[in-house]
């Protein structure tokens, strides 16, 4: 499904549009905001993996938990 939005450039942004998307801006907006989206969600990742590894009580319950699936239950 396609949506129509309609957006506000000032002359420097619209010229670097056209430079680089030629005859087809949509296409050009959409890979910008879907490679965006990507990198928002690696940084989340990161985020969330940092406040795992410094999370002293969840890093000893993995432990526990480590130690429970090695035992060939």
């Amino acid at each position: 499904m396609t949506h129509r939005a309609t957006i506000t450039l000032d002359q420097e942004a619209y010229s670097f549009l056209l430079a680089k998307a030629h005859n087809n801006r949509s296409a050009y907006i959409n890979e910008l905001l879907k490679k965006e989206k990507n990198r928002q969600l690696k940084k989340d990742i990161l985020r969330a993996n940092e406040e795992e590894a410094s999370d002293i009580a969840y890093q000893e319950e993995l432990d526990k938990w480590h130690n429970t699936l090695s035992d060939g239950l």
